[in-house]
């Protein structure tokens, strides 16, 4: 390969994240509905037959499918599953900051206006329960912070002898912060909670 050929490669190339073809894509919707003329976010409980994070707090949501158009159109999908809703139910859905996880997954969230007069019906497969907590709470009550560190652990056949330190190879690790919610009976943590936080973020920011 000459010069000419590897320069032409990279002239106007759109840069993106290195590995990102092999990270898993989500998307989560925040929906907004109005109670006794106030306004509430919806969530739902994971139902116990799900295998993961069975009895979970969380928003509607799930993994992009190859045949979905976009992130937005999987939002909108995953939300009228689980909740048993039609689009026309949902309006004014606007995209907030993706998470790229320490665990190789994209995390698309969104907000939406989820009509007042909604049919609710959730899938029970997937959804235990519906509630709603007020805006309100979020926008006076800051999470609790709690730190989760990440170790690094090379499996056994880890050639430590190829690098420099070896076995005393100073390996970097990082902590992150973990959001607790905590709204009568319900513990709101984990992505949720750093959705909310980023949502009652960007809403004081622009008060």
């Amino acid at each position: 390969m000459d010069l000419a050929k590897i320069k032409g490669k990279f002239h106007n190339r759109t840069p993106r994240i290195l590995g990102s073809n092999d990270y898993y894509r989500f998307s989560v919707l925040l929906p907004l509905i109005e109670v006794n003329e106030d306004i509430h976010i919806l969530f739902e409980v994971r139902s116990e037959q799900l295998r993961r994070q069975p009895g979970d707090i969380c928003f509607p949501g799930g993994k992009v499918d190859k045949e979905d158009r976009t992130e937005k159109f999987t939002a909108i999908r995953e939300t009228c599953e689980e909740l048993g809703i039609g689009e026309e139910n949902l309006s004014d859905i606007y995209p907030m900051d993706y998470i790229v996880s320490s665990f190789g997954t994209f995390i698309f969230p969104y907000v939406a206006v989820l009509e007042k007069n909604a049919d609710i019906r959730p899938n029970p497969s997937e959804v235990a329960e519906t509630f709603t907590v007020p805006l309100s709470f979020f926008m006076s009550n800051e999470p609790n912070v709690y730190k989760v560190g990440f170790t690094i652990e090379p499996e056994e056949d880890f050639p430590l002898d190829l690098i420099a330190g070896g076995e005393n190879y100073n390996w970097q690790t990082r902590k992150v912060d973990e959001y607790f919610y905590f709204y009568e009976d319900r513990v709101i943590w984990g992505l949720t909670a750093k959705i909310l936080k980023h949502f009652t973020d960007e809403l004081k920011e622009s008060n």
